[in-house]
């Protein structure tokens, strides 16, 4: 074969090859259009069709009066297209970006510059510059007014609450997924969060979604809403009064309950500091935890509650009986010392209670056997949970008796070797204040859909009988003597209003050891006629005394005070002397008393009274504390004039007058320094005898003055009377 022939064989080769493919091409063709069409079709519908969910509503939730608290609030995020076609030209026009740069720095309150820099600071191609993010509904109006094109405004849904931080422990907070994290948002996450709808949609080689006419949708089933026991107006009360007692005593943090003692709704329960379930992400996760369920306390005084029902109702006490008590105000018990905050002398039953007497206490619990205690003890709540519609309650620790030392039951007995939390100490006080009956505490009323129809409602919910009536009805007068001048909740008193409760103060627990830091605590009821509120106070470490009586205390009576002044019938009820005085009454004892403390006191006790002197503080009285006279016999009383006129010239900014402490009490003491501005360290119990700075020298604010004191003989001490 020549080489003309050779060439040509190759060309024809070539060419065949080449005009097989057209033919390859359009037999597949006919192959996927005639032969296998249909199931490709099928396939690629499939591919392109998908499914994306239709977001439900969550639930709102509300107070007990309707208020709203939490809801849904719609916002949007802003982006930017600068690659689109602008009038057959690629690109937005540089006067639009201006335009729009210059009205979003406008809305938001931040530079045109700032919103440029985004623009001009994204990659090349870039087609989705997010420009802001959590733009109102009126932000978005002005926006789309522009009319300019590459503009970007997508929905986005958050949960809003209403009041910021009001009742934020209650409620809790939501994820970015919204999904409630803690309180109520977390406990009833399913009934609020409803269910997602699905709609179905085509994407594209691009994975862009489109929608299709005809195409199938299931509609979202929105959230249920919560009808809740919150008041928010007690719930501000509440908040109000423990940020200021937090701030004036120098606490950790403190927490506060009132429940309804009827029904077992809780009407409000807070905690300072708080935060704002808008921004959690803001604060520490200690300012998000709820301590009034979550924080495990060892009670103090108003533990013995349970030990005066059990005595009570085992006979081990006769109410006209005398505790003798160490001179010294201690006792030892298996080689560890029980002391009284002071020494107390001979105390009747009802003022072992009113006194708060350790000792005393112990004794009585001493006669009971182990076993009898501990089941009183369970029933009143301690060492279970209470079962509240709330995430992370914890059960508190309450020992089996055959766990317990020799020394638990008598330390015990006021409220020592036992774990509780607030909340189970306000449950027990409500069973109290329901004649016995413990009932349930709860903080949602009913669930209602978006019609208004009731899902779920919830009904007062009986525990048991945590004692007899009988029993309840003897032990009221004497724990109601608690909130009076010669108890220890006299700080606590509210005029014309009656109430029952008891004071609290317990060493703190660090890594197994008790320090000289203190839990202080008051829990009241009132009206107690017919108690309608439990108010539960609780400061941890109070910088300025340890005493509930002096810092828990106050705080109930203000709030007390406040709720009184929203109550009608409460109103009424006080506007009525139903206790009028006798003829005859004691001198109370007014030495240490500021000039306007004693004018006070006297003042409600309608007792005629003369000052000597032209200000600061009663150094001498006339006649002695303790003496009865008729009420109109005058009191003359002698100031010490520590901040007079003719001395204001000394007087520096920042420091504070010592003033005379001798012969004073420690809660006298305490409380006087305090109001200086001044801490206080104690050395002994009882009486003062000396002091460091001596008096009439001037010490800087926050510092500390040390007193020394001893044991003496009872005195007839009332509304000053150390507690």
């Amino acid at each position: 074969m020549d080489e003309r022939t050779a060439i040509l064989s190759r060309m024809f080769i070539v060419l065949g090859l080449i005009l097989l493919i057209p033919c390859a091409l359009g037999f597949q063709l006919i192959r996927v259009n005639y032969f296998e069409g249909d199931e490709l079709r099928a396939l690629w519908n499939k591919q392109a069709i998908d499914q994306i969910p239709i977001p439900a509503q969550r639930g709102n939730i509300y107070d007990a009066n309707g208020t709203l608290l939490a809801t849904n609030a719609i916002d949007y995020k802003l982006a930017f297209d600068p690659k689109v076609e602008v009038n057959g030209k690629i690109g937005v026009p540089q006067s639009q970006v201006n335009q729009l740069t210059k009205k979003l720095g406008s809305l938001t309150g931040k530079s045109a510059a700032h919103y440029q820099n985004k623009i001009n600071s994204a990659p090349p191609h870039s087609r989705y510059i997010v420009l802001a993010t959590n733009l109102s509904v009126l932000v978005k109006d002005e926006i789309n007014a522009l009319g300019i094109k590459g503009v970007i405004l997508e929905e986005n849904y958050r949960r809003k609450y209403t009041f910021g931080s009001l009742a934020s422990h209650a409620l809790g907070f939501v994820n970015h997924e919204t999904d409630g994290r803690i309180g109520l948002e977390a406990y009833y996450n399913k009934e609020l969060k409803g269910e997602d709808g699905l709609r179905q949609v085509r994407r594209d080689p691009f994975n862009r979604i489109f929608e299709y006419i005809g195409a199938p949708k299931k509609l979202p089933r929105n959230g249920y809403s919560l009808h809740t026991t919150i008041d928010a107006y007690l719930q501000a009360i509440l908040e109000d009064e423990l940020k200021a007692g937090v701030e004036k005593h120098l606490a950790n943090y403190g927490t506060g309950i009132i429940m309804d003692p009827k029904t077992g709704a809780i009407k409000a329960m807070a905690n300072y500091p708080t935060y704002d379930p808008n921004f959690p992400a803001s604060t520490n996760d200690e300012n998000r935890r709820n301590f009034a369920i979550s924080d495990m306390i060892e009670p103090g005084s108003t533990f013995k509650l349970v030990t005066a029902i059990a005595a009570v109702e085992q006979g081990v006490v006769e109410f006209g009986e005398v505790f003798e008590t160490p001179e010294n105000g201690e006792v030892i018990i298996h080689d560890l010392i029980l002391r009284d905050h002071n020494p107390l002398g001979d105390l009747t039953f009802q003022e072992v209670i009113q006194k708060s007497s350790n000792v005393a206490m112990a004794e009585i619990a001493m006669r009971m056997e182990a076993q009898v205690f501990y089941q009183y003890a369970r029933n009143m709540g301690f060492g279970t949970d209470t079962n509240i519609d709330l995430i992370g309650e914890v059960p508190g620790r309450l020992a089996k008796p055959y766990d317990w030392s020799l020394v638990t039951l008598p330390w015990m007995s006021h409220g020592y070797e036992i774990q509780t939390t607030p909340l189970q100490i306000t449950q027990a006080y409500a069973a109290f204040a329901n004649n016995g009956v413990m009932m349930r505490p709860y903080l949602v009323e009913r669930i209602e859909d978006k019609n208004g129809s009731i899902i779920k409602e919830h009904k007062p919910n009986k525990i048991r009988q945590v004692a007899k009536r009988s029993t309840l009805n003897k032990l009221l007068p004497v724990f109601e003597s608690v909130v009076t001048d010669s108890g220890t909740g006299d700080l606590a008193q509210v005029d014309g209003l009656r109430i029952a409760g008891k004071t609290g103060t317990a060493k703190k627990v660090v890594d197994g050891r008790y320090t000289n830091n203190y839990r202080s605590s008051f829990v009241g009821f009132f009206p107690v006629e017919d108690p309608k509120y439990v108010c539960f106070i609780l400061l941890d470490e109070p910088k300025t005394s340890g005493y509930g009586g002096v810092t828990a205390g106050p705080i109930f009576k203000n709030i007390a005070m406040r709720i009184a002044g929203l109550d009608n019938d409460i109103q009424r009820n006080m506007k009525k002397d139903q206790n009028p005085a006798p003829q005859l009454v004691q001198v109370p004892f007014l030495k240490g008393l500021s000039e306007q403390q004693a004018e006070l006191l006297l003042t409600n006790l309608n007792l005629p009274f003369s000052m000597n002197g032209k200000s600061g503080y009663v150094i001498e009285q006339s006649p002695e504390a303790g003496t009865e006279l008729q009420r109109i016999e005058e009191i003359s009383l002698t100031l010490s004039e520590t901040y007079a006129a003719s001395d204001s010239a000394k007087a520096r900014d920042g420091y504070a007058e010592i003033p005379d402490l001798k012969g004073m009490n420690m809660r006298q003491a305490t409380s006087l320094l305090t109001e200086l501005g001044l801490q206080t360290e104690i050395i002994g119990s009882g009486t003062i005898f000396a002091q460091f700075p001596k008096s009439g020298e001037w010490l800087r604010k926050g510092y500390p003055v040390t007193i020394r004191g001893k044991a003496k003989s009872l005195e007839i001490l009332t509304q000053a009377s150390d507690r």
